[in-house]
């Protein structure tokens, strides 16, 4: 017969085994966190985008390949918008037409195509978007210009509208088309942000490089409301953003917003970056004007972090057509920027990149800044590493198999 003592200390030992062990499978549950890095690559220079989406168990490193088991072929890859834990495109992979898409993960690593939203397929900007939280979100269909779509991002369903026509409607000989939240949608302290735009062309060509007026236009609108507030302008540039999945605005740490306007043509002329501070609704008394650094050049990216500004300059005038070089010649070198002293320095150690085109050429990963990297004549094709200093850039890996690199990103799956 065991003495009482005896049954005290196997109890005790039971229960120690039974903690430990429940400890450990705590353990290894956190260890084993589904974390994978999704990576998107572009194979073709075409308008239809072709391309492929892998995720990736570990960080990438060294060379690698973008085909393999699990990866999504299609079109629409040559950039996305990641939202928290989401991946969305303003192009389907089936036949890259206009709306929004979510790209999902499953638990073995296959990518595959979620549910889309269909906008108009045939003026540029339809579709453009911006996530205000899980169950909010407002876009742009071509179908209904003077309106802002709302949607719940988790459903991915259309769930109403706001008509702003009698707002923003112009009557001027010349103005073409006309649209609200085309090329710029941002959301900020409960305001959502949207341009107004008047353009000279037509069809197709809708909203592309044909500001009617010398300067950009904002409508500034209270979510919780849907009340139409204010337009604010910004005289002698246009062009503000643009109409892919590269939004071309960033916030910084503190809350401060920072917009690229592309200029008054596809290939720049008054192109700046423009700043709205984190507790305003108007734009600030600051720009940085690409004119005044070179002739000929735009801005096409923006990252903004702890009072830092990441971009790229070009290192000659831009020309456009079917032999321009502003999109895939290697001509872009990486820059930060001090917003209060505008003094640029250039990041060391990176080769010249072609254009990111839709996609991110500048992000966080990890905690760290990354720079999308695409020299062919060089046979680089990948991420770059930002040091602590800011100064210069190591090779983080190197893309071998799939086309030009559009984007990196972790998720967790769920």
């Amino acid at each position: 017969m065991r003495s009482p003592l005896l049954k005290s200390i196997l109890w005790c030992l039971t229960a120690l085994t039974v903690f430990v062990s429940c400890n450990k499978d705590d353990d290894e549950k956190q260890e084993t966190k589904n974390e994978v890095y999704v990576i998107m690559t572009m194979s073709q220079n075409v308008l239809t985008k072709p391309g492929y989406t892998s995720a990736f168990t570990t960080k990438p490193t060294g060379t690698i390949s973008n085909i393999g088991d699990g990866t999504l072929q299609g079109q629409g890859m040559g950039g996305w918008r990641p939202y928290n834990n989401w991946l969305f495109k303003m192009f389907n992979t089936s036949a890259n037409e206009k709306g929004i898409e979510r790209l999902t993960v499953s638990s073995t690593g296959v990518v595959s195509s979620g549910g889309f939203i269909k906008t108009n397929n045939t003026i540029n900007g339809s579709g453009n978007f911006v996530i205000q939280n899980e169950t909010s979100g407002f876009y742009w269909d071509a179908d209904k210009p003077y309106m802002i779509q709302r949607f719940n991002p988790t459903t991915l369903s259309r769930t109403g509208e706001w008509n702003f026509e009698s707002n923003i409607k112009k009557t001027d000989a010349g103005i073409n088309n006309q649209s609200i939240g085309q090329h710029f949608l941002a959301v900020k302290n409960g305001k959502l942000f949207a341009d107004i735009h008047y353009g000279k062309n037509t069809a197709a060509q809708s909203g592309m490089f044909d500001d009617f007026f010398s300067g950009i236009f904002v409508a500034v609108i209270d979510i919780a409301t849907g009340n139409f507030e204010k337009v604010i302008e910004y005289d002698e540039t246009g062009g503000i953003t643009y109409i892919n999945d590269n939004e071309m605005f960033s916030f910084d740490t503190n809350g401060d917003l920072y917009i690229v306007t592309q200029g008054r043509s596809a290939i720049g002329g008054k192109s700046k970056l423009l700043r709205i501070k984190a507790n305003e609704t108007n734009f600030d008394n600051w720009e940085i004007n690409m004119d005044d650094i070179m002739t000929g050049g735009k801005f096409v990216n923006v990252m903004v972090d702890n009072g830092t500004i990441y971009t790229t300059i070009p290192t000659e005038s831009l020309t456009g057509g079917p032999t321009g070089n502003i999109n895939f010649s290697e001509i872009w070198d990486f820059y930060t920027i001090n917003p209060t002293t505008k003094v640029r320095t250039k990041i060391n150690n990176i080769p010249l990149s072609t254009n990111s085109g839709g996609a991110y050429g500048i992000q966080k990963l990890d905690g760290k800044i990354v720079l999308r990297v695409n020299a062919p004549s060089k046979n680089i094709n990948g991420y770059y590493e930002l040091n602590s200093a800011g100064t210069s850039a190591t090779q983080l890996f190197n893309v071998s198999e799939g086309g030009s690199v559009s984007g990196i990103y972790k998720i967790t799956i769920q």
